[in-house]
């Protein structure tokens, strides 16, 4: 198995029998997501896609990739939350997050439309100039707020820089199947499409075309990362077990709630994982986060925030617990030269390799927090490799659906984001939206 739950950590924080008194809620929950019988189930889809992905747009997405990467220096992945955080962590994860500054035959991959922000807008049109670029706009709709004003924005860029012919040749577009303003726009300008596929979330769809094609264009191979969501579908929604780590992990973590632990902490040791916790923290936030129930989901990468937020977790307030990431196989070798004088002491590190240096600093955490009384679960992971990356994404998508059927709540769901957009919506002026816009500025005054 490519990823393993290694639970040492929080066996004195959790008995096995209070892991079996569970079991029930856990079997039920796992019941729901596998037979299709819980609220939002038709937001299901993700649990079959390693298998059931359309084969032909698959192959259309690897021949687009091979256009993109021959015909530009930047490419631009215009989404918000799931339509980028899944993306953004699979580049960084199996590449680098210094993907853009690293020699490679691949182009610099830009993110926009994930804000609402002019200055961050202004800077990738500013690494655009003088540039050859393709974009890639993914809405499902077409008419959120933050990726639709992106999309026109560069859609501008490059119809002025290569005409209208020559911009429907670099736009690309991830959107639904039928309907929707974007699908209605791009059938009309001729764009290549790919879909979004109906019952897929955007924080459970990394492995739909939403996520394959920017991580294709970055040169990673998208058929080993459905390859290992094929391999974790079979190891874990086979048949219901407490040593299923996905129900596993759902269960402890419940538990850990139970008793009033409110914080999960997602904890990596590799700076390559940072935006694989922000992916995370949407997928577990959005999913759970609802009916004033759930963890806060919150993430640090050390050794980094040890030297910060170290100090509160080992004497800070109780109420926290955390998963720690753990890489087994760093790709990495960098081995620590022997200093003649000495300087910083560290001659006993001489000749050893940094990724033992970073093992022992786990360790020792680990024990450290536990001694002062922070759970802590593991979960271990092979390598940085795409197939990993699959096996890791499914092991958490699943999990976190459990997970909600056992807190009570429909992990499909969002009614909460949509109240900021309805405010948003109707301060900015948008028609139909004029009694609610009243109300808020009386608020506002």
């Amino acid at each position: 198995m490519s990823v393993k739950l290694n639970d040492r950590y929080v066996q004195g924080f959790v008995a096995e029998d209070e892991i079996r008194k569970i079991s029930h809620i856990a079997e039920a929950s796992f019941g729901l997501v596998r037979n299709g019988t819980g609220a939002g189930s038709d937001f299901l889809r993700w649990l079959d896609l390693p298998v059931s992905y359309d084969r032909e747009e698959f192959t259309r997405i690897k021949k687009a990739a091979k256009r993109i990467q021959k015909n530009c220096d930047v490419f631009v992945v215009i989404g918000i939350g799931g339509s980028y955080l899944g993306t953004r962590a699979a580049i960084e994860f199996i590449r680098s997050p210094l993907y853009n500054n690293l020699p490679k035959e691949t182009p610099d991959i830009y993110f926009a439309g994930n804000s609402v922000s002019p200055s961050a807008l202004s800077d990738v049109l500013r690494i655009c100039e003088g540039k050859d670029i393709c974009v890639n706009v993914i809405s499902k709709s077409g008419t959120t707020t933050e990726p639709a004003v992106a999309f026109r924005v560069f859609r501008e860029m490059l119809e002025k820089k290569y005409g209208e012919e020559g911009a429907r040749e670099r736009i690309f577009v991830t959107t639904d199947r039928k309907k929707g303003k974007l699908r209605e726009f791009s059938e009309s300008k001729g764009y290549e499409t790919f879909v979004v596929p109906d019952g897929v979330g955007g924080r459970y769809s990394v492995l739909s075309a939403v996520g394959l094609l920017p991580i294709a264009v970055a040169g990673c191979d998208i058929s080993k990362m459905l390859a290992g969501a094929k391999a974790a579908r079979t190891a874990y929604t086979k048949k219901f077990s407490m040593d299923n780590d996905c129900v596993r992990y759902a269960a402890i973590r419940n538990i850990l709630y139970n008793k009033g632990k409110v914080i999960e902490v997602l904890v990596s040791y590799e700076p390559a994982l940072q935006m694989m916790c922000e992916w995370w923290k949407q997928l577990f936030g959005e999913s759970e986060g609802k009916d004033g129930k759930s963890l806060y989901p919150s993430s640090m990468i050390f050794s980094t925030d040890l030297h910060s937020l170290g100090q509160y977790i080992q004497d800070g307030m109780r109420t926290m617990f955390e998963t720690v990431i753990e890489i087994k196989n760093a790709s990495d070798k960098v081995k620590i030269p022997n200093d003649p004088e000495n300087i910083d002491g560290l001659n006993f590190l001489s000749g050893k390799d940094l990724s033992f240096v970073n093992d022992m600093a786990m360790k020792g955490t680990l024990l450290a927090h536990n001694d002062g009384g922070v759970a802590n679960l593991v979960v271990e992971v092979e390598d940085r490799s795409e197939y990993s990356f699959g096996y890791l994404v499914y092991f958490f998508e699943l999990a976190c659906a459990i997970s909600g059927y056992m807190m009570g709540v429909n992990p499909f769901d969002q009614p909460g984001v949509e109240a900021y957009k309805k405010n948003m919506y109707a301060l900015l002026g948008k028609p139909g939206y004029e009694d609610h816009r009243k109300a808020l500025n009386k608020k506002l005054k």
